[in-house]
């Protein structure tokens, strides 16, 4: 079984990680081509590609003229310590034992505009780069179309060495990263939990809300070692409880009346 997740366009770099453990990231070459592309770009041009502020910009303008191989944990930060988004304060990898983190590196996945998927304890530098923008590369004029089938293809193969009779992908990553994704090659049942809460007289998905709970799913997973998607429908954190009459077989339905 593999989760999915997004990254988070805040990073901490300050912070040392909880481990000195880590691996470099598999598609590294591939990001080093992105790399080249977007050090092309103007601090004007990044503000318009990414609708960010001038400020914004020439930060990420800095980011890329600084971002070099090879990675170590002098010039890089393992990806699980370094977001630190609405999902990663759900995921609260800082409480994460020794053991917790080694679960983690086997059975979770970050899917990244610019890495395409990391493990926890890939090492990456900072940037931003949403994998929905638009930025062109070579023959490709979106990340989509950079990153085509690999993504899928890689998970694949992760999920062929993962033991057991049923294979899943729990996908816990919003709709602009998954979409990076060929869900019809993917080998294995896809599972998407849904988090709604009560607000003015019914349940919704509440952006804030639902991102902080894929959060708290992953870290509810990664510390019950669950490998049985059905085991997931015990969640019950922060006062979300599984909802059997809202639910579909792959998108189970989490409420939470507070």
């Amino acid at each position: 079984m593999l989760i999915v997740v997004s990254p988070a366009k805040s990073l901490d770099f300050e912070t040392p990680a909880k481990t000195k453990k880590y691996t470099t990231p598999s598609f590294i070459n591939d990001s080093e081509k992105l790399i080249k592309g977007l050090r092309k770009l103007s601090p004007d041009d990044i503000s318009a590609l990414m609708n960010v502020s001038v400020k914004l910009a020439e930060l990420n303008h800095e980011r890329f003229a600084n971002w070099h191989t090879p990675f170590d944990l002098s010039n890089a930060k393992q990806a699980l310590f370094a977001f630190t988004g609405d999902v990663y304060i759900g995921l609260n990898a800082t409480q994460f034992s020794s053991a917790d983190i080694q679960f983690a590196q086997k059975h979770l996945r970050i899917l990244s505009g610019l890495y395409g998927v990391l493990r926890p304890l890939d090492l990456m530098q900072p940037y931003r780069l949403e994998m929905g923008r638009k930025f062109a590369n070579g023959k490709a004029k979106s990340l989509y179309e950079f990153w085509g089938d690999r993504l899928t293809q890689f998970l694949n193969e992760e999920l062929s060495t993962h033991k057991g009779k049923s294979k899943a992908l729990i996908n816990l990553a919003s709709n602009e990263y998954f979409n990076s994704l060929k869900p019809k090659q993917i080998d294995a049942e896809i599972i998407t939990p849904i988090f709604k809460d009560f607000s003015n007289g019914k349940y919704k998905i509440i952006s804030f809300f639902a991102k902080k709970a894929r959060g708290e799913m992953a870290a509810y997973i990664i510390k019950n070692r669950i490998k049985d998607p059905e085991q997931i429908l015990s969640f019950n954190v922060e006062g979300y409880v599984y909802s059997a009459t809202d639910s579909t077989p792959n998108k189970p339905v989490f409420l939470r009346r507070q």
